[in-house]
């Protein structure tokens, strides 16, 4: 029979019976009890322990429910056979895709790319919205919810792209997703894609290089001229391709908008391919010169475009919600695999969107971050070319970033890295390009751009480049 060493802390907040279990447990698991080995009986545990019987049968019930122990009637109670716990190693915490996301859930730093502003942003407006809609969810029916979106979202998404975007469509070809990466992954799952070949933009979002490559696609990288995409270069370097996931509103990350002709290329491409685009609606609805083209989608008449867009820079990338937005025919399997793979976010961030949009506070919130987008991004170029010598050199404004070329003998990703230390987060451009060499250069962004600190962060961030050299 084993011999336990059993202390009990009879002062403390943990029952008896929970306070002898873990004592036998980390032995079984240490290897102090072996295999096999018969534990004491209840009563002599409880008369060696000075506790009832009643307490110690608790304690190994629990063993035998985990599988740490079996109970065999009158042959007593025995430690069970178990495989031996893995080792783990341990290592520190990276973030997935370091070269995008320096880090997570927390304030955004200076230049930072791809989150709204912090100091603009209606919180009071906001957390009343929130508060509402999460007691009008709270209260709601108990039931699964419809897994494309709530249809009033639905509705109020449909009616934003007519006047936005000019797109026309009806809340059934509306889907409501996990942000960007969740209506990137249904549109993927819904073209059933694997194996085939991809066009993607050169340079392009990392994190859509990554997604088509897991979903076991062959991914091409395609130039990007100054009219957007080049179909004739793309035709050359991956004749075979079916899919085109593009940014024609504002490329991300140079900025240039696709022109009509190209648009209508790419469109006859997919038709004569019988073939399909996915839009990524990056920055559509935040054009800060002159008025944003319509969406891709909006010339498409023969139903080959998928369109993406989210709140990720417009409210806040927290929420992880954004749309799908599907041709007609597709809609019932999208249907089918969203409530077997992919549903819509919790009801009430839904909600407070909802209303967010349906009382005008959106559109009027979009207005205003233009105006002071373009303010801090004017002010931020200004004081680059102020500020800067042969060591750096502002290459583009595009949308809401400024792309900051650097000379090729230096490494954008080690300055990223180096500037981190000081409290800036540009983002290097060179892994967005799959082509090599890569173009060295920073994407710096203007949301969060203080007006009061531009000059000393420019400042610091050219001292770490010139440190590069």
């Amino acid at each position: 029979m084993a011999t336990l060493s059993v202390s009990l802390d009879r002062a403390g907040r943990i029952p008896l019976s929970a306070q002898i279990y873990g004592s036998i447990r980390s032995a079984i698991e240490s290897g102090q009890l072996a295999a096999g080995a018969r534990l004491p009986s209840w009563s002599d545990l409880a008369a060696q322990l000075g506790v009832s019987r009643g307490t110690v049968r608790a304690a190994y019930e629990r063993l035998i429910d985990e599988q740490f122990a079996i109970g065999l009637g009158a042959a007593g109670t025995r430690v069970a056979t178990r495989p031996l716990p893995a080792t783990t190693k341990w290592s520190p915490d990276a973030p997935p895709l370091p070269d995008l996301f320096y880090d997570f859930s927390t304030a955004p730093l200076a230049f930072q790319m791809g989150v709204p502003s912090q100091d603009a942003f209606p919180f009071k407006l906001w957390s009343r919205i929130q508060s509402r809609a999460a007691r009008r969810a709270a209260a709601a029916p108990v039931g699964y919810p419809d897994p494309r979106g709530e249809p009033e979202l639905r509705q109020e998404i449909a009616s934003y792209l007519a006047v936005s975007r000019g797109l026309r469509c009806s809340p059934s070809q509306v889907f409501v997703t996990a942000g960007f990466a969740g209506a990137l992954n249904l549109a993927i799952r819904g073209l059933q894609m694997e194996g085939r070949q991809a066009w993607i933009e050169d340079p392009g979002f990392p994190l859509t290089r990554t997604a088509l490559g897991l979903a076991g696609m062959t991914v091409a990288g395609v130039p990007v001229e100054a009219d957007g995409l080049d179909i004739d270069a793309g035709s050359r370097i991956a004749p075979e391709a079916s899919l085109a996931v593009v940014t024609p509103g504002q490329q991300a990350p140079l900025g240039m908008t696709m022109s009509l002709p190209r648009r209508i290329a790419l469109l006859d491409w997919a038709k004569q391919r019988d073939g399909w685009i996915i839009e990524d609606d990056y920055l559509g609805e935040l054009q800060l010169k002159g008025r944003a083209a319509p969406a891709l989608a909006s010339l498409d008449p023969d139903g080959r475009v998928l369109h993406i867009g989210t709140f990720s820079k417009t409210i806040s990338p927290a929420l992880r919600l954004g749309f799908l937005v599907v041709p007609l025919s597709m809609a019932r399997r999208l249907g089918e695999i969203a409530a077997s793979l992919a549903p819509a976010p919790t009801a009430s961030v839904q909600h407070a969107v909802t209303e967010f949009m349906h009382d005008g506070h959106y559109l009027r919130h979009l207005r205003r971050m233009k105006r002071l987008y373009a303010a801090r991004q004017t002010a931020l170029v200004r004081c680059l070319n102020e500020l800067a010598s042969e060591s750096i050199s502002v290459h583009a404004a595009a949308g809401m970033t400024v792309v900051a070329a650097l000379p090729q003998s230096v490494s954008d990703t080690d300055i990223a890295s180096r500037a981190r230390l000081f409290g800036l987060a540009p983002v290097p451009l060179s892994p967005w390009y799959t082509r090599k060499p890569a173009q060295q250069g920073l994407l710096l962004g203007v949301t969060n751009s203080d007006e009061r600190t531009v000059a000393a962060n420019c400042s610091r961030l050219l001292e770490i480049v010139r440190g590069h050299h």
